[in-house]
């Protein structure tokens, strides 16, 4: 991990100094951008790319090898770009289903504002735990916690923060999960060994989350709701559409898919189809229109506004915005992991590796950064696995405590990047900006440090020897040899 030791197999390594003009760049770039002047975040990327194509042409890189790396980095978001497409069209055809609108309903008529949140949080939890899937529980359970906040009267941002807390902690500890699944691998970790070591760390965070939740409601959100605000949005959606439990044969439809363990695309367009079907029998749409709203977006048309608010939401077109980002962002990811931009910034760290608790903290550290950096969880849980994983050897710490760690940060704190992959889905999906409910999110603020606190302390810090594990490195390396 040294830069002696890579510059011994690279010529073309780029100098610390001009990989930091770059990372500057797009810091600063980006607190202009989104804190001062209002500039396009994708102008700021694309000029990052511009500066860093440069940087990187300055030490022999020829445009096509860059090219390639800005590929490579398109096509591991190609996947989730398609399920965040189908998302959106998801969230069209459950509004004009009436699926979104049966939860909310009954959701208004059983939920108080006082622990709204807590329960906005555990529900989206199991819906994200059953299907494997932050993006497909925020985008759609999440999505009506939404409109049953606003019906109650709480603050977009805090039900978006607790929604997106939920959906991080089922994300992380669901064995579908593609981001556990990668995280265990490039850890070298038995799954359910890494999903047991995560819950040392997460469930303290949700149980702390879920307290920080209920204090909000019971000091901040009115302890009732307004009650003729919940009988204006209860009446005009039995008016307006059938609310009947059958309308959410979606939902239960996704949760049957993800147990027979089907993959997410396929089970989110069966979703859309079956909701469209019920769009056509129950809410006499046309094909035309459920068409229509699969491509644009359900447009409410109740007469009453703040019900159309709720329910102007989905369609394909309006996830493109979020879209573009993703890929211009793990584009610039691409370009740095492939020029060896990361590689050489993070290699002037490895002293601070001197300790288990250094190496830890530099762990969590560095997937933050490479989140910050590359927009995609996934570039931040590879790249800083692959970094780090000899230092986790040479200090003979077992496979779990690395998987659990690359996750504390890689996967937790992606939500909270407003130009990464995450982020950008959760703010198109729940209508609220990433700068809005970053404070909200207490599960992504608090997994962090307890890692680190962890590391430190020596607490849940398991090495070879403390218990039989066959997953070890040096068992691994016995094996290999």
């Amino acid at each position: 991990m040294t830069e002696e030791k890579i510059n011994q197999t690279d010529a073309k390594l780029p100098s610390f100094g001009g990989v930091l003009f770059v990372l500057l760049f797009l810091a600063v770039g980006m607190a202009i951008s989104v804190l001062w002047l209002s500039i396009p975040v994708h102008v700021t990327l694309i000029l990052t790319i511009v500066v860093a194509a440069l940087v990187a042409m300055q030490y022999g890189y020829t445009w096509q090898e860059i090219q390639d790396a800005m590929l490579y980095g398109a096509n591991l978001a190609m996947l989730p770009m398609l399920i965040l497409m189908i998302i959106g069209v998801v969230i069209g055809t459950w509004v004009a289903s009436g699926t979104i609108q049966t939860i909310i309903y009954y959701g208004l008529l059983i939920l108080s504002p006082s622990y709204f949140l807590v329960a906005a949080s555990i529900v989206v939890a199991l819906a994200s735990m059953s299907t494997g899937s932050s993006y497909t529980s925020g985008g759609t359970v999440g999505v009506a916690m939404m409109g049953i906040g606003a019906g109650l009267g709480v603050p977009a941002a805090m039900t978006a923060g607790a929604v997106i807390s939920g959906a991080i902690l089922g994300d992380k500890m669901s064995p579908l999960s593609d981001s556990t699944n990668l995280a265990s691998a490039v850890g070298e970790a038995d799954l359910f060994d890494h999903i047991k070591s995560m819950m040392y760390t997460t469930i303290p965070a949700f149980v702390i989350a879920l307290i920080a939740y209920w204090l909000l409601g019971l000091f901040y959100v009115q302890g009732t709701a307004d009650a003729s605000q919940v009988e204006l949005i209860t009446s005009t959606l039995r008016e307006s559409f059938v609310i009947n439990p059958i309308m959410l044969i979606p939902p239960i439809l996704v949760i049957v898919m993800a147990v027979k363990k089907v993959a997410s695309l396929p089970t989110m367009i069966a979703a859309s189809l079956v909701a469209a079907l019920l769009a056509l029998i129950f809410q006499g749409s046309t094909i035309t229109e459920i068409t229509n709203v699969m491509n644009y977006g359900y447009t409410g048309s109740t007469g009453v506004a703040e019900v159309d608010q709720i329910l102007t939401r989905g369609g394909l077109q309006s996830m493109m915005w979020t879209v573009s980002l993703g890929f211009v962002g793990v584009g610039l990811g691409g370009i740095l992991e492939k020029t060896k931009m990361l590689e050489v910034f993070l290699s002037k760290f490895s002293s601070l590796v001197a300790n288990t608790g250094g190496l830890i903290a530099t762990t969590v550290v560095s997937a933050i950064g490479l989140n910050l950096a590359t927009a995609s969880q996934y570039m931040a849980i590879i790249i800083t696995g692959r970094m780090v994983i000899p230092e986790f050897k040479k200090k003979k710490l077992l496979p779990r405590v690395l998987s659990r760690t690359l996750e504390d940060a890689g996967t937790v704190f992606s939500p909270l990047v407003p130009w990464g992959l995450c982020g950008v889905f959760f703010t198109g999906a729940l209508g609220v900006p990433t700068t809005q409910y970053f404070p909200f999110v207490f599960l992504a603020l608090f997994v962090p440090i307890i890692a680190v606190i962890y590391g430190f302390s020596g607490y849940a810090i398991w090495y070879e020897g403390d218990f039989d594990d066959p997953t070890a490195y040096s068992a691994q390396e016995n094996i290999k040899s």
